[in-house]
């Protein structure tokens, strides 16, 4: 058994100022609230790979791991992966950006699998992702939406 979430928002700016803060990895800690650090290790085209820190847990543990990122901008996708992969087997995730009427559409698709040895299951962990992805949704989109205000930029399709 592998775990599989799916989650999207829809973000009222435009799609490039969207697609610009969301893939500025080096920002992410003030894009999302639970990275307390995003350290850039490598760029190498389209393809970064990264270090990110999150705050410590209510048990004061700190997870740290290191993901790659391959952007497709003309796709208008991103495909990553955990190159330390911690407790699990496998993390993949594709995000992608769908222009529409009232802005941007942000999807993320996420296929992992936990170790056996892990301290929780597949099942458990599509849970905790799906919980927390839509926290995070709601934040960026915020925060996007704030920046899009202060830029005077008009979200989605002009008729």
């Amino acid at each position: 058994m592998a775990g599989h979430t799916q989650n999207e928002i829809t973000i009222a700016a435009p799609l490039e100022l969207v697609w610009d803060m969301t893939n500025d990895v080096a920002n992410w800690p003030q894009l999302f609230s639970e990275y307390a650090s995003a350290e850039i290790l490598s760029v190498e085209g389209d393809r970064t790979t990264f270090r990110l820190t999150m705050h410590p847990d209510e048990n004061g543990t700190v997870w740290s791991w290191v993901s790659e990122r391959e952007t497709d901008r003309d796709a208008l996708t991103v495909k990553a992966r955990r190159v330390e992969t911690g407790p699990f087997a496998h993390m993949n995730i594709r995000w992608r950006y769908t222009k529409v009427r009232e802005g941007t559409r942000m999807e993320w698709t996420q296929d992992f699998a936990m170790k056996p040895e892990a301290p929780v299951d597949d099942d458990w962990m599509t849970d905790n992702i799906n919980r927390n992805s839509k926290v995070q949704m709601a934040l960026i989109r915020d925060r996007i939406e704030k920046a899009a205000a202060e830029q005077g930029a008009a979200p989605g399709l002009t008729d």
